[in-house]
């Protein structure tokens, strides 16, 4: 008798065994089936609608339904399942959108979708406020993580279906907004911030440096201002508005920090310091942003102070300069995490769990957050007053060499001192020639547009 129900109890645990396995099968099947029937090509897919149900995506999308060009201010950041780009929202969760299910089979149209938290109205406002000019433009709440505005130009058209590849600029299918550029003066934010992480505000503050329209340094090379017949004395915050080089090149030299401590800042802040360590990336639901670099050998000499004034080898994406301004704007020093993808639904209309906020590591003190939101703030006073007439917004201006000093890039980023209006941004225009479209015109046009849709 003993060994009979030991032989029951044997087979009981086998059926058990058996049905779990089974049970995790089908369990799997079903999770799954919907990824590996995505990465066949063959899947239909669900939609992509921006934060007021305007569709971003659709795979049957044609110009009688949705207009000619009603994707193009996306077409190379939102994408399509075409396989002709991959760093795009499309191309990195088409899991999300197959619309099959092993219990139901393929759904033909089905509730399979992903909600943004762009706002496409705004966006193509802004990308029309480029005119003729290349560049790109993103934006999102510091607080909360969702971007609002994000565009590149050159685009692509999807609605052509790359019957015109051959005709495209170069660069219509990479969206800027992810990839490494000369941040020009900008670079001064980081550049001041490390020097209030090494020295504190009351010693910066006090520093006083003189310039005459260039200054010749401790190397004998000179670094030039953009101003000829130079600023005269000034201190941090009047040389941050003004971006004055040679006010930079000297604090830079100055004794009273290393160029480990400006290294330290920058590592902190995620830049890759002299080739130092892998590639690294900042992800927007699975879109890889690259992380800034730069080179710093000696600080006496030329290529390391034009460096910390954001030209020689510094490059840095928009999207990570803007995550910058939440750590100013927030006061912390720590960013919050930039995030497109709302929530999702299933291929039977069931919502998933929204995303929520999060935030990156400490990269410097609140205090030296403080100090240069103030700083920020002034110069947006002082001379950006007319970005959102009523509210004070902090801004940084810069002016990028590009192509061996042939052509020079134009960027603005910044921040809206607004609890009610938490926006921080970041705009470049590629081959900005005086007399054109302005970075503070197309922020003012973003900025506008936003507050007014959102708070509508």
């Amino acid at each position: 008798m003993k060994s009979i129900r030991r032989g029951q109890h044997l087979i009981t645990l086998m059926l058990l065994v058996f049905l779990a396995a089974f049970a995790f099968l089908i369990y799997r099947l079903q999770s799954e089936a919907g990824y590996y029937i995505s990465q066949s090509g063959n899947a239909p897919l669900g939609l992509v609608y921006d934060r007021e149900g305007d569709v971003l995506f659709d795979a049957n999308a044609d110009a009688a339904t949705y207009g000619a060009d009603h994707f193009l201010d996306v077409g190379n950041f939102i994408g399509d399942d075409s396989r002709q780009m991959t760093n795009t929202l499309v191309a990195q969760n088409k899991d999300l959108l197959a619309n099959f299910s092993f219990m139901l089979g393929e759904q033909e149209h089905g509730k399979a979708a992903i909600y943004c938290t762009l706002d496409h109205a705004a966006n193509r406002k802004v990308y029309n406020a480029f005119g003729a000019k290349n560049g790109c433009a993103v934006a999102y709440n510091y607080v909360t993580g969702e971007i609002y505005i994000c565009l590149s130009k050159p685009s692509v058209n999807i609605l052509n279906h790359y019957s015109d590849l051959d005709t495209l600029e170069n660069g219509s299918l990479l969206c800027s907004v992810f990839y490494p550029t000369v941040p020009g003066s900008t670079q001064k934010i980081s550049t001041t911030i490390a020097a209030l992480e090494s020295m504190g505000y009351e010693k910066l503050s006090a520093k006083r440096f003189s310039c005459t329209g260039s200054y010749t340094n401790l190397t004998g090379e000179v670094i030039k201002c953009h101003h000829s017949s130079g600023h005269g004395e000034q201190d941090v915050t009047a040389a941050f508005a003004n971006s004055c080089n040679p006010f930079f090149a000297q604090l830079v030299e100055d004794m009273d920090w290393t160029l480990a401590d400006i290294a330290d800042t920058y590592r902190d802040m995620g830049y890759r310091v002299n080739g130092e360590g892998e590639q690294t990336y900042l992800d927007v639901n699975g879109i890889r942003a690259y992380t800034a670099s730069t080179d710093l050998t000696d600080k006496r000499e030329f290529n390391t102070q034009w460096s910390c004034m954001g030209q020689g080898t510094t490059l840095v994406s928009p999207l990570q300069m803007m995550t910058w301004q939440s750590a100013i704007a927030n006061t912390t020093g720590i960013a919050t995490m930039p995030y497109l993808i709302d929530h999702v639904t299933d291929v039977q209309g069931k919502a998933g769990t929204r995303t929520q906020t999060s935030h990156g590591s400490r990269m410097f003190t609140a205090e030296s957050a403080g100090y240069v939101r103030q700083i920020m703030l002034d110069n947006g006073t002082k001379n950006y007053s007319s970005l959102l007439p009523g509210t004070d917004v902090g801004v940084k201006s810069g002016t990028a060499q590009v192509e061996n000093g042939d052509k020079e890039n134009s960027l603005l980023t910044g921040f809206v001192d607004d609890p009610a209006f938490p926006v921080a941004f970041c705009i470049v225009i590629e081959d900005r020639v005086s007399g054109e479209v302005s970075t503070s015109d197309i922020a003012s046009v973003l900025l506008q547009e936003l507050r007014s849709s959102l708070q509508s």
